[in-house]
């Protein structure tokens, strides 16, 4: 039996909670905690793919995939440490706003782009960088309707069994035991020789820990013997 989060939607058009994601309502009163302080809903959850959920509905969805919505300019976004976790996000255009890359959710039209502009997004024709397609998750998705087999919101690499459940898998889960033992054998007698037998690091990691270098041997047969105190000849 194949996880409902693992299937794609209609279409290969993405993870089943992508759509409610980008449709639902942010920044409203919470419906059930509406009287309370910062029940403003900002947050979605990815397992129970319902509605937008405020701070003190958390309670209810522990152990559950939650991505927390921003604003930025009335618009909706998300940051990409976040997201990009559960989806591919390539083509999609990012920006950073507050020190933290986002990307918006949904399109924004822009009917006359800027003077210069060379690359528009695909779907609503908003201004972007040359190596962009798209400026939001939305317009992504409105790109692989029209069919491009290019596009896909599918994780690659290393990731888990199932794409679309979030994280990924380590190298050490994928790894025999046996082997993985071995592994960590040898970096530990590798960090073992870094130190000599003083405590002193040899050098190898940092110039900060370099223990003063041994001073050069002197020959003291080929020394010149110091000349002694000169006395005056007698009268």
């Amino acid at each position: 039996m194949v996880s409902p989060y693992g299937q794609m939607g209609n279409q290969d058009l993405g993870p089943p909670w992508l759509k409610p994601m980008l449709r639902a309502s942010y920044f409203t009163p919470c419906s059930i905690h509406g009287d309370s302080n910062k029940s403003e809903c900002n947050m979605f959850c990815l397992d129970c793919m319902g509605n937008a959920l405020c701070s003190y509905c958390l309670v209810n969805h522990k152990d559950h995939r939650v991505v927390q919505i921003r604003r930025s300019s009335y618009h909706n976004v998300v940051r990409v440490n976040e997201i990009q976790k559960y989806i591919d996000i390539s083509c999609v255009q990012t920006y950073i706003i507050n020190s933290a890359k986002i990307v918006f959710l949904n399109e924004r039209p822009q009917p006359r782009p800027g003077k210069g502009v060379t690359n528009t997004c695909e779907i609503c024709c908003r201004s972007l960088l040359d190596s962009f397609r798209f400026c939001s998750l939305g317009c992504k998705l409105g790109g692989m309707k029209r069919g491009d087999p290019d596009l896909t919101f599918t994780l690659k690499g290393k990731q888990n069994r199932d794409p679309f459940l979030g994280g990924s898998e380590s190298d050490e889960s994928s790894t025999p035991k046996k082997i993985r033992k071995t592994h960590a054998f040898n970096r530990l007698m590798d960090g073992l020789s870094i130190y000599s037998s003083d405590g002193h690091s040899s050098g190898d990691e940092a110039t900060t820990n370099i223990s003063p270098s041994t001073p050069p041997l002197y020959n003291h047969r080929n020394a010149r013997r110091r000349k002694g105190i000169p006395h005056r000849a007698p009268f």
